[in-house]
């Protein structure tokens, strides 16, 4: 079995995707005690090192995985984004999360995988000219990974029913070759997955109804097959409580209909700060979602405020375990701590569908090294 090692692991939708793949994931890490705890629960049987990863050496690593330096078929990780996040208006190289790949940089060195694979924002491409880009390159250069490629990829493509961009980072070492994942999804011979599909045996839940377990409204025999896939063996739904909304706030989703946004709402309704937005602004601010389109990025908020997260049907944001259908989380998955928590684990989190495209192409990239050894 192929050997992974999970660097800024969060809740482990990486890891899950190189799960399902056929990866063992040996160790992961952390700084946040409430991802950790999710991840924990979800991966049993990986060594977790918590704390900052300022704090840990590659021997911690080599330990924990019990492994030996270049033996590690693939390193992964997601260094923190939000210093280079469009959303993030002060973003820049300016702010300390922003190097954080070098650590991750530095875990390379000192454990040597076979493979890496680093994902971010798009935005890291333009923030300081692209500077974070090309030190990365470089570093990698460096470390004698000779084939290094970045593409960004579409989650939508590989089965995620979410508009959702990123950025990632293969290198390898040696002369093998880099085999980027092919898209499953293209829209039109194969339709992508709709929040419908995603969400829709779901219990229908009102403003601030729910709890933390709870029964499936809908038989497993009568699920969309996404549905079923995320469900897998789980016999009950897990953080599906809907967030309770401000009086004027369930005043304001009244008007506004399905595709429809804060376009819709009267102006006497409309938050100070709006009255006098273009029409061309905040275009998906207090969204509500379409049964048969994409959801927009899951943010660390799902917040009417911040973007399209009305539910389809019902007058309420949707909840972290709609969230976390939409990010391709299974149901299996039980997002730890305060719900301001969970929201955020979710939101920060690489797509486990994404993660498993990705990790089918790093078991190609390296089965070409097997084979060129063969043939030699």
């Amino acid at each position: 079995m192929l050997t992974s090692i999970d660097l800024f692991a969060g809740a482990g939708g990486l890891s899950e995707g190189f799960r399902q793949a056929g990866f063992n994931i040996l160790a992961a890490n952390d700084f946040d005690k409430y991802s950790s705890q999710t991840f924990k629960t979800v991966h049993p049987n990986t060594r977790f090192l918590d704390g900052p990863i300022q704090e840990l050496s590659a021997s911690d690593f080599l330990r924990a995985a019990s492994i030996h330096k270049g033996e590690l078929d693939c390193l992964v990780g997601g260094p923190p984004c939000q210093a280079f996040s469009v959303y993030n208006h002060q973003r820049g190289m300016h702010d300390e999360r922003s190097g954080l790949f070098r650590e991750y940089l530095r875990i390379v060195e000192g454990l040597k995988p076979r493979a890496i694979v680093m994902e971010n924002v798009t935005g890291i491409t333009s923030v300081a000219e692209g500077q974070a880009v090309e030190e990365i390159k470089h570093g990698l250069l460096e470390l004698d990974y000779d084939n290094i490629e970045y593409k960004v990829l579409f989650t939508e493509k590989y089965g995620v029913p979410q508009e959702r961009r990123r950025i990632v980072f293969i290198a390898t070492r040696g002369d093998l070759p880099i085999i980027w994942p092919d898209p499953t999804h293209d829209g039109i011979n194969v339709k992508f997955v709709t929040i419908q599909e995603a969400i829709g045996d779901l219990p229908p839940l009102k403003n601030g109804e729910g709890t933390e377990v709870q029964a499936y409204s809908v038989p497993y025999g009568e699920c969309a097959d996404y549905q079923r896939s995320m469900r897998g063996k789980s016999q009950y739904v897990y953080n599906h409580v809907a967030p309770v909304l401000s009086k004027i706030n369930l005043e304001r989703m009244k008007f506004i209909p399905q595709g429809g946004s804060w376009r819709d709402i009267p102006q006497k309704l409309l938050p100070p700060g709006m009255k006098k937005a273009k029409r061309s602004d905040h275009t998906k601010r207090y969204g509500r979602m379409e049964p048969d389109g994409l959801a927009s990025t899951i943010l660390t908020k799902c917040d009417v405020h911040w973007g399209c997260y009305i539910h389809p049907y019902h007058d309420r944001t949707i909840t972290v375990r709609e969230a976390a259908r939409i990010q391709s989380f299974p149901d299996k998955f039980i997002f730890q701590g305060p719900r301001t928590e969970q929201y955020r684990q979710v939101g920060n989190a690489v797509p486990p569908l994404l993660g498993k495209a990705i990790a089918c192409s790093i078991i190609k990239t390296l089965q070409q090294e097997k084979v060129g050894s063969f043939v030699h």
